[in-house]
């Protein structure tokens, strides 16, 4: 039995007419009705009436063809998941991201994914790089947003947008008094809160190397893996922290936020995903994060 004999078949009872079926088919009426008699053979009943009236189904064809369009539907419903899951229109998609990205790119790119592709589930990780990089491999996450550099020959990491570092400091710190810059020079004495090397080399080594430009090396007395906590340290009173622009956003009582003068010190964030080509799914929440990223660029200039 074939498909297309039951596509002509269901045609024929609904149609009603040899020619007619035909017509809809777009076959010739020879082939069309040798394959509905070759059906009946196989079934071992006759489905059809042939008649001045037209075509009608026998007792037999009726039920069969309840069965049939039964069975249509569902191929039908079958080829359209299909086609959407080929498209990344369904699904579900596993994303780790550092929290810098919380405050910046993820949420409006969250948003915007929502309204295009309704039917996606996107299951969000918070996660440092290193732990990034282990879930990655492990076949845990489709992609990651996280902090440059990696340096992994299994990965790729494709750029999202770059952000100046900016001093966090308590309300009352001596540096964030006044207006304007803070020269870096002034932090000689003060206590940093800095993320451990083994989770941000990237940001750590930032840190080390602008203060040491600016003639110290900084005295870190708090280590802190999420920038969340660095926050809360330095509204305690624990010390200064540099940390991503973006961290702007997160307000905590008892912080002052002041650009550094001199040259611009950027931490990169971006994609991380195993190399190789990404299902249609992880690639249309990379094209939306790309698209977001060149926005929030365009308003930021």
């Amino acid at each position: 039995m074939e498909l297309r004999q039951l596509r002509y078949f269901a045609a024929m009872v609904e149609e009603g007419s040899l020619s007619r079926a035909a017509a809809r088919l777009h076959v010739s009426q020879p082939p069309l009705s040798t394959h509905l008699k070759a059906l009946e053979q196989e079934i071992g009943a006759a489905l059809l009436e042939r008649g001045n009236r037209g075509v009608t189904p026998t007792a037999a064809g009726a039920v069969f063809y309840e069965e049939v369009r039964a069975i249509l539907a569902r191929l039908e419903q079958a080829r359209g998941k299909a086609l959407q899951v080929h498209r990344g229109d369904i699904g579900t998609l596993t994303v780790g991201f550092v929290s810098i990205a919380d405050y910046s790119l993820l949420p409006p790119a969250l948003k915007q994914f929502r309204n295009d592709y309704p039917l996606v589930e996107v299951q969000l990780q918070e996660l440092t790089t290193d732990a990034q990089i282990r879930e990655l491999r492990a076949g845990r996450l489709d992609l990651a947003i996280g902090l440059a550099p990696v340096d992994e020959p299994d990965l790729t990491f494709e750029r999202l947008r770059r952000e100046a570092l900016v001093l966090a400091a308590p309300a009352d710190h001596a540096a964030v008094q006044g207006e304007g810059p803070v020269d870096l020079r002034t932090l000689a004495r003060a206590s940093f809160i800095v993320p451990p090397r083994a989770i941000g080399p990237g940001l750590y080594d930032l840190v080390i190397s602008r203060c040491q430009a600016a003639g110290f090396a900084p005295r870190i007395t708090q280590s802190a893996r999420q920038m969340q906590t660095v926050i809360g340290l330095v509204s305690s009173g624990m010390g200064v922290a540099l940390v991503p622009s973006s961290v702007q956003n997160l307000q905590r009582a008892g912080v002052r936020y002041r650009a550094l003068r001199g040259r611009s010190a950027q931490i990169e964030l971006g994609i991380l995903r195993v190399r190789g080509g990404a299902a249609p799914l992880a690639h249309n929440f990379i094209r939306t994060l790309h698209q977001v990223a060149g926005t929030a660029a365009i308003a930021a200039t």
